[in-house]
């Protein structure tokens, strides 16, 4: 793993320099909560959603954005039971605090967790709110402009579910969102994220790292794609490696609404088999 951190940090050097010819960048520093930025200087909106590479900007300052699943449904079987887990409207509510900061809550408004033990053949159904998590994005560099963006984003998890819907643990991590324009209108994004967690069957707490890449490009119009490879490994005894194959759909509505729909398709065991989605993000 410090093999696979030091290569990543040295790529991020290079990136840093092929950066430093970028042209000229509007000075948005000024700017903040309470002196929002002109909506003629407002960034693309860029959203952490549909795929599971977040991204490298953040929401510009005094301007909010929601992004939200209208509904998700996965679906995993193993030898012994089936699980089947249904999310309507979890949303990540961002403020643009600085030019290079954003704020974001995001809670799970309703689950429904259906579990079919098949030997016994007995079923539990668990339903009601989920999580909180609150992260904070800085951006480092890309912002406003250039071939590379690169920001870090802390989070912690509030253990608000339900029981039977969360592990009742406060956990936490950080992610590294990494963006970069590609050759021919594509644009790549990856992450590199370490994660904190409580062991599934004991009070201890245990190391996750997960990395993913994905690309994207237009397709028609306002529609656009992407296809993304996710991996998880985890420090827990006994664990199996997560890897998920993700596919999506994006159509821009206007400048500030924009429409999604995918599917993660499980590559190993240990992941969940499918998980289709559609969802929405919004910008005022």
């Amino acid at each position: 793993m410090m093999r696979r951190l030091s290569c990543a940090i040295a790529l991020v050097g290079l990136f840093q320099i092929a950066h430093a010819g970028a042209g000229a960048q509007p000075d948005k520093s000024g700017f903040n909560l309470f002196r929002p930025a002109p909506d003629a200087l407002l960034r693309d909106m860029a959203t952490d959603r549909p795929d599971k590479t977040e991204s490298a900007f953040t929401v510009d300052a005094g301007h909010y954005q929601i992004e939200m699943d209208l509904v998700s449904y996965t679906y995993d079987r193993s030898n012994h039971k089936s699980v089947k887990t249904l999310t309507i409207a979890p949303i990540n509510l961002k403020v643009g605090v600085l030019n290079n900061v954003d704020l974001q809550i995001i809670a799970e408004i309703y689950n429904v967790q259906m579990t079919r033990d098949r030997d016994p053949g007995r079923s539990t159904r668990v339903s009601g709110f989920g999580d909180l998590l609150l992260r904070c994005k800085t951006n480092f560099w890309g912002n406003d402009g250039g071939p590379t963006a690169l920001s870090v984003m802390p989070y912690v998890k509030l253990p608000t579910s339900r029981a039977g819907l969360g592990n009742g643990a406060i956990e936490g991590g950080i992610i590294f969102p990494f963006a970069m324009e590609l050759p021919g209108e594509w644009d790549m994004g990856a992450q590199v994220e370490v994660d904190y967690l409580q062991d599934s069957g004991s009070s201890d707490y245990h190391q996750e790292f997960a990395s993913t890449i994905t690309v994207s490009h237009d397709i028609a119009g306002k529609l656009g794609g992407y296809v993304e490879l996710f991996s998880n490994l985890s420090t827990e005894r006994d664990a199996d490696w997560i890897a998920t194959f993700d596919f999506g759909f994006t159509y821009a509505l206007s400048r500030d609404v924009q429409l999604d729909a995918g599917t993660n398709i499980g590559l190993t065991d240990a992941a969940d088999d499918f998980n289709p989605f559609i969802g929405i993000s919004l910008r005022y």
